[in-house]
């Protein structure tokens, strides 16, 4: 079976296990494709298209399945985007590649990539994120303008495609930023993808939990609250 329409796979990284082993989590993405082999188009804004970045991933996914991999280049000066268009039009599968969340919006926007990225989601392609790649994939994050003042904390839109605010592998830090994001924003409810574990998130917002448990917190007011765990079905 196929993917659902305009359901999509926020990954947080950090898998537990053997690194030599393919990924489940990138497994199960990569047969909701509904494509054997699925061709994938690597986006790698947030980290600069970092050639050692995409070498390493292109080898996790070829090992969980994928079959070719091509990367979309989009940060250098002189990057050709009609060709990276094109790669992505082509792609039964879009990864969001990790990194500086804020640096890949920014570089996706000053490239005029946004629009073109929504309308091939809209056309039911299947896009999956992995760390700061999911983080882009929701719908806005935090930065700080002054890094040394809390203060000047503001929201920044991302690709908006999954209607939530989430965090990946920050566990061990309380979800501090996630906190930050849910006190500037409209948004009740914020998700921690913890190490390991990925959040799939359908068009109509529903979630479901994959590889472990996912955090939910809750704004009460002033107030973040921590509430029982999104489960992974049985």
């Amino acid at each position: 079976m196929g993917n659902e329409p305009g359901s999509l796979y926020l990954l947080a990284g950090g898998r537990r296990g053997s690194r030599t082993s393919p990924d489940p989590l990138i497994q199960a993405v990569l047969r909701n494709s509904g494509v054997s082999s699925p061709e994938v188009a690597y986006v790698g804004t947030a980290n600069g298209d970092d050639r050692w970045f995409f070498e390493r991933m292109a080898n996790h996914l070829r090992q969980a399945g994928a079959g070719k991999v091509d990367h979309a280049m989009i940060v250098p000066e002189k990057a050709d985007l009609r060709k990276a268009q094109r790669i992505l039009y082509s792609a039964d599968v879009i990864f969001i590649s990790g990194g500086d969340a804020d640096e890949g919006m920014r570089v996706l926007r000053d490239k005029g990539m946004v629009d073109f990225l929504r309308e091939i989601y809209d056309d039911r392609k299947l896009f999956f994120g992995l760390s700061g790649g999911s983080i882009m994939l929701a719908r806005k994050w935090v930065r700080w303008r002054d890094p040394n003042d809390d203060l000047s904390a503001e929201l920044f839109p991302c690709l908006g495609f999954a209607p939530i605010i989430c965090d990946t592998h920050d566990e061990q830090d309380n979800w501090g930023e996630l906190k930050v994001a849910l006190r500037l924003a409209e948004d009740e409810r914020g998700y921690g993808i913890v190490s390991g574990t990925a959040l799939k998130v359908y068009a109509n917002g529903k979630v479901e939990a994959l590889g472990g448990p996912v955090h939910q917190l809750l704004r009460r007011g002033k107030r973040i609250i921590r509430i029982p765990d999104i489960l992974p079905a049985s």
